[in-house]
């Protein structure tokens, strides 16, 4: 019985650990600019950081040149937990929602919000000094569903 009172500890105290980060350092690989081209258009993030916080902004840019500010993020603490709060500035896309850290080991970050409607799941991994690579994930109408973001640092 002790034996596995302890195992139970221990995962509980790995599981914490994940979700926790000390400080906002471990998400500032994110600073700076990105972009995603696919044949139809491209994509750029851009983040800074502002005080205890990391504020990005995402654009669509057609092939044209012109471009739409399609939402806004926060990555801050809220009751000692970091969350990733976006806001959709496209049509059918308004509001914050908040994404709460869930899991943080290996260069990865996966933020979730079970309750909304899609995506549930938005993750961000590291892949050195000039590469990111994000996803969202989850269900709509109980089709899984993922888009995925390969980023290279803006030039």
């Amino acid at each position: 019985m002790k034996k596995y009172l302890i195992l139970l500890l221990l995962g509980l105290i790995q599981f914490s650990s994940n979700a926790q980060i000390p400080d906002l350092k471990q998400f500032c690989f994110l600073l700076g600019s990105w972009e995603m081209k696919t044949l139809k258009r491209k994509t750029t993030e851009s983040w800074v950081k502002i005080k205890d916080k990391l504020n990005g902004k995402s654009y669509r840019h057609s092939l044209n040149g012109d471009s739409v500010l399609t939402e806004t993020v926060v990555i801050k603490k809220i009751d000692g937990v970091f969350h990733y709060c976006v806001t959709g500035l496209e049509e059918n896309n308004t509001g914050t929602t908040s994404f709460k850290l869930f899991f943080a080991q290996n260069n990865t970050f996966i933020f979730q919000n079970k309750t909304h409607d899609f995506p549930q799941k938005i993750v961000y991994q590291n892949k050195g000094k000039d590469q990111i690579f994000a996803w969202i994930e989850g269900e709509i109408e109980g089709k899984k569903m993922k888009s995925e973001f390969p980023y290279q640092q803006k030039k």
